[in-house]
């Protein structure tokens, strides 16, 4: 252990105390701190301008600085995701069931708080206040870890989640940010055994994989979004164009955001020009032979600003997270069901279609932690699922999968009654 060891003993100390917390204790803290959020907004956007400036600098992609941006309309949404935590049920200490065993034990099930978790992410200042404010709620202590793009940004935004704990008798020392932007941390949060109950790392595949292969402590991977829409020949063809536009371009940096679009061979013709026509200027195509042909026919007439790339086996498995749409032709529900379960990343997919059982059969053989009919892949989002916040995307099949809130914080412990029983 190094540099961190005296901030991971607080947070464990502080923890201790904060798991002790009432709701209302709690309750009162979360607003202060996003109260104080509101106070120190100017502040809070002036480092982030720096944060932006820097990376823009520095060279990153459009998609990655809507990630990293703050602006007025973000900052109310930090604030209001604190808030709507805040009025959530409070996890800690609800009864999950209980029995009467035949000796006339009282088991009953109830939920903790994990501990104290670390969470390791990349560009996204905003995650900054939604893992603390669950956390928080959910009795744990947290490390942040954020990148050095956004570092200006997290340190103003702690040091007024801080601030507003303070004025409110919290607990300010339940959370702490990593702040020195050395990498060594990362390798120092992985080895923490004894202090870190659970790390989450959220972002790339890169990221994701260092943190799985070097952790020594439990982590929830979280993040990659190999994300497909499957339209089929019956589905309403405007709505279709309009959702695959949403899916790509709402927010293309977001996990979410869909990477490749499966269409029907009988759907090509119905649903391919309007899709270009809509992405036109603002995307590139990775087309298969089929949809490349459609789209650059005799005599079709191409949207102007339509930039159309072959489609190489890596783009069936790359998380683009930039303005870029991969796109095959698929003869059958059954061949996008397989396409999507070898290539996906098991985070987010939807079948667009007016056939219930096909919809049926899609949701249920397809491997991923949200499945959708007929929407927009980009509402896998703590936010839209009403979890005021969420901890990241777990694409893992234990404790928690898909959008994490509170209850991914939580485990539990058995408490007995008894009336004197002993086992013989």
């Amino acid at each position: 252990m190094g540099d961190l060891v005296p901030v991971l003993k607080s947070l464990k100390k502080a923890q201790a105390v904060l798991a002790l917390q009432t709701r209302r204790e709690k309750d009162a803290a979360l607003l202060a701190a996003a109260a104080a959020i509101g106070r120190d907004r100017a502040a809070i956007l002036a480092a982030n301008a720096a944060d932006v400036e820097q990376a823009r600098a520095g060279g990153m992609k459009d998609a990655l600085i809507d990630r990293l941006l703050l602006n007025d309309t973000r900052v109310d949404a930090i604030i209001e995701g604190i808030e709507t935590v805040a009025r959530l049920e409070d996890p800690v200490g609800k009864v999950r069931s209980g029995w009467k065993t035949p000796n006339g034990l009282c088991i009953e099930q109830i939920a903790v708080p994990l501990g104290v978790a670390a969470i390791i992410y990349e560009s996204r200042p905003n995650v900054t206040a939604d893992a603390f404010s669950l956390a928080y709620k959910a009795g744990c202590a947290i490390l942040l870890r954020g990148s050095s793009a956004a570092l200006a940004s997290n340190k103003v935004l702690t040091a007024a989640i801080k601030t507003g704990l303070k004025t409110a008798g919290g607990i300010p020392g339940a959370l702490e940010l990593a702040g020195s932007g050395n990498r060594d941390d990362v390798d120092e949060i992985l080895t923490a055994r004894g202090y870190i109950d659970v790390v989450l790392p959220r972002g790339g595949r890169d990221l994701i994989r260092r943190v799985a292969e070097n952790a020594r402590v439990p982590v929830i991977e979280t993040g990659e979004g190999n994300c497909h829409i499957y339209v089929e020949p019956g589905a309403d063809m405007d709505a279709a164009a309009a959702i695959i536009e949403n899916a790509k371009l709402q927010k293309p940096g977001a996990c979410n955001a869909v990477e490749t679009l499966l269409i029907h061979r009988e759907a090509l013709s119905s649903l391919l020009p309007a899709v270009a026509a809509r992405l036109a200027g603002k995307a590139e195509l990775r087309c298969d032979a089929a949809s490349k042909a459609l789209i650059l026919g005799a005599g079709r007439a191409m949207p102007p600003g339509l930039a159309v790339q072959d489609a190489g086996e890596e783009d069936w498995s790359t998380e683009f997270l930039d303005y870029i749409l991969a796109v095959k032709t698929v003869d059958s529900l059954d061949e996008a069901i397989d396409h999507i379960n070898r290539y996906g990343s098991g985070h987010s997919e939807a079948i667009l279609t007016n056939d219930l059982k096909a919809a049926e059969t899609f949701c249920r053989r397809v491997d991923a932690a949200c499945v959708y009919t007929n929407a927009s892949t980009r509402f896998t989002d703590g936010a839209e699922f009403g979890f005021g916040a969420e901890l990241g995307i777990s694409t893992q099949k234990f404790h928690a999968r898909g959008p994490m809130g509170l209850e991914a914080l939580t485990t539990v412990k058995y408490r007995i009654t008894g009336s004197g029983q002993i086992r013989e």
